[in-house]
């Protein structure tokens, strides 16, 4: 997979790594939440739906988290997420299928295992009940093709979410049979963040598409802004981690 010069440094970090990293002994079946459910759920009791992510750490973040996952976790969900995003990434985001596992058993909503998976054997670390496929990376000759590990994700009972950023992946993404679509708001060309990025591409997602905007969504006007252009949910990070996790939840899911 040639992508050197066309992306950030720390992005080509973060795939040789996920290039190096192997898969499950076994293959997994999962019985999966249902993330649009969720959805529905907080819908109906007046809230924004919300993926809220444990991220202990990231290449665009200062410092780390140090708290039990579990906890943050907890937290989030009484401060009204409707599911959760929890990273495995270990080298660059501080992540582990083992953390994932200890929230999923610990929760009661959905847990999205994020992560740059590039081989249908990385499917089988660990159970979840979404996996995140990123169309940008699995467009590239030296991976499995999208349309494959979607189809080998739903096999083992996985959800899935394709992250996009542009109209061409959303395209993309839409041929291989994608029904949750995310666009996220990072370029990973330089790790520069825009909102307007959800609002230019976002048309291009037809109805019956769950779709998800991802990055950069810190306040509570970033919140409103997704929605009114067309975001089904918003899947926030660094805005609900840095500080006090249930408040931060609460303050952008209760508008």
């Amino acid at each position: 997979m040639e992508t050197s010069g066309e992306i950030a440094p720390a992005v080509e970090s973060i795939l040789s790594a996920a290039r190096d990293r192997g898969g499950g002994d076994e293959r997994l079946s999962v019985d999966g939440r249902s993330l649009t459910a969720a959805f529905d759920r907080a819908e109906d009791e007046g809230r924004v739906p919300v993926i809220a992510e444990v991220k202990p750490t990231s290449p665009t973040t200062d410092g780390e988290r140090t708290d039990d996952p579990v906890e943050l976790a907890g937290e989030m969900i009484r401060g009204g997420a409707a599911a959760l995003s929890v990273l495995t990434e270990p080298e660059h985001f501080g992540g582990s299928p083992a953390t994932l596992e200890r929230v999923r058993a610990a929760v009661d909503v959905p847990v999205l295992r994020k992560d740059f998976l590039l081989y249908e054997a990385q499917l089988d670390v660990v159970e979840a009940d979404v996996v995140l496929l990123i169309a940008r990376f699995l467009r590239e000759d030296g991976t499995d093709d999208l349309g494959e590990l979607i189809a080998a994700a739903r096999d083992r009972g996985f959800q899935v979410l394709v992250e996009t950023h542009t109209e061409a992946e959303v395209e993309t993404a839409l041929a291989a049979g994608a029904e949750v679509i995310g666009i996220n708001n990072r370029d990973l060309t330089e790790l520069a963040v825009d909102l307007s990025t959800f609002e230019t591409v976002a048309p291009s997602v037809p109805e019956g598409i769950t779709l998800i905007a991802e990055s950069g969504i810190a306040t509570p006007g970033d919140v409103t802004r997704m929605r009114t252009a067309g975001a089904d949910a918003c899947l926030i990070g660094s805005a609900i981690m840095d500080g006090d996790v249930r408040q931060n939840t609460e303050r952008l899911t209760n508008l």
